[in-house]
């Protein structure tokens, strides 16, 4: 439990803390005075004050925020180190300094875990390595480390035979035969079928192996992971809006979840995974959505390309509709993230209730021989 707490509470702070310090930094160069730098929202429960700028931690750690001089049109006075004072494109640099700051957090994150560890790399023997939460793997009672050595009467001499097998049985029960703390087990299960693949899943991965690739090839892999998951995600969100399908998207419930999960694992799947959350925070806050950075963005490009001031009116309509939206949007992911608990307990129950009619999977005499992991 307290591990769970310290992980969640290192993940916010770290990602919230340098996406502000994105801005204040910007702020400083810029020359703009910073009246206040918070962690978290609500009452201060410690600061202090160094310069003009306050320094606070508050009371509920889930945001951040910087508080520049002069932020808002009606209290723009005119003086020169205040935000509305500065041009539009140099509150565009304010505003994009956040996100930049968490894609260089998730890179330098990356990187770390490239370097220290190695090239994480699948490999492509049969045996499990994670289990995706609610899949049918997990609530058929599959575990990391199996090595899968039938699918049904087929036997499977690597990865790809094993899954080519599963992706052909979406909806249609399957036996595998699987070797376990030196016994052999036979699990039950029925891939279920994935419309973006067309094929049947059971949700699992292949087991990792590492690759040192040396200090230049992990700033290339740090560099590129950051570019492959701001991809996954443009492509992810494009064809479920094409297809008019529900987002699965992750809300504070399901992210303090996975965030738990990862802090009893490796302490590289947590650190890897405070890098993507980083960079799905940098990404969504350059969406042009009013109230986030990207939102201000727009109104400062458009501000630009028009050579018209923003007006009052203008900050509070994007504003009204921001916040309307962003709350929308929050109590979406929340959703999603109590039917996804709801859904995967309930599949535990029926796979509980399942194996109890049927008895205890049964052990299979382990053979003489271990069965060899062959190769693609």
């Amino acid at each position: 439990m307290l591990l769970s707490a310290f992980a969640v509470l290192l993940t916010f702070g770290l990602v919230i803390f340098l996406h502000e310090f994105g801005h204040f930094l910007m702020c400083k160069k810029l020359r703009v005075r910073v009246e206040r730098f918070a962690f978290g929202f609500g009452p201060e429960l410690l600061g202090v004050t160094y310069g003009e700028t306050r320094f606070s931690l508050c009371a509920f750690p889930l945001g951040g925020f910087v508080k520049p001089a002069g932020e808002s049109i009606e209290d723009c006075s005119g003086q020169p180190d205040e935000y509305f004072a500065k041009s539009w494109l140099e509150r565009l640099g304010i505003v994009a300094a956040g996100p930049a700051m968490n894609y260089v957090l998730a890179f330098v994150l990356f990187f770390g875990v490239v370097w220290a560890r190695g090239l994480p790399e699948p490999s492509t023997e049969a045996v499990i390595g994670e289990l995706a939460e609610g899949f049918p793997a997990e609530t058929a009672g599959l575990r990391p480390e199996d090595r899968v050595l039938k699918v049904g009467k087929d036997e499977v001499r690597n990865w790809t035979e094993m899954a080519d097998i599963i992706h052909q049985n979406a909806d249609r029960r399957v036996s595998l035969t699987v070797a376990r703390d030196g016994k052999l087990q036979l699990i039950e299960v029925t891939p279920r079928f994935d419309k973006a693949s067309g094929h049947g899943l059971i949700g699992i991965t292949p087991k990792i192996e590492y690759k040192d690739v040396g200090f230049f090839g992990s700033i290339k892999e740090g560099a590129n992971q950051c570019w492959l998951w701001t991809r996954y995600t443009v492509k992810t969100l494009a064809s479920k809006l094409y297809h008019h399908e529900r987002p699965d998207l992750a809300g504070p419930v399901g992210i303090v979840q996975m965030v738990s999960k990862a802090a009893h694992s490796r302490w590289e799947d947590l650190v890897y995974l405070i890098g993507l959350i980083s960079v799905a925070v940098g990404f969504f806050n350059i969406l042009p959505i009013p109230l986030l950075d990207g939102g201000h963005a727009a109104l400062y490009v458009w501000e630009g390309f028009t050579r018209k001031k923003l007006t009052l009116k203008t900050l509070a309509v994007a504003n009204s509709i921001g916040m309307v939206f962003l709350m929308s949007l929050l109590l979406f992911a929340t959703y999603n993230d109590l039917m996804r608990i709801r859904e995967t307990r309930r599949a535990k129950k029926e796979a509980a209730a399942e194996q109890q009619q049927k008895g205890k999977a049964p052990e299979l005499p382990a053979p003489k021989e271990p069965v060899p992991a062959g190769k693609d």
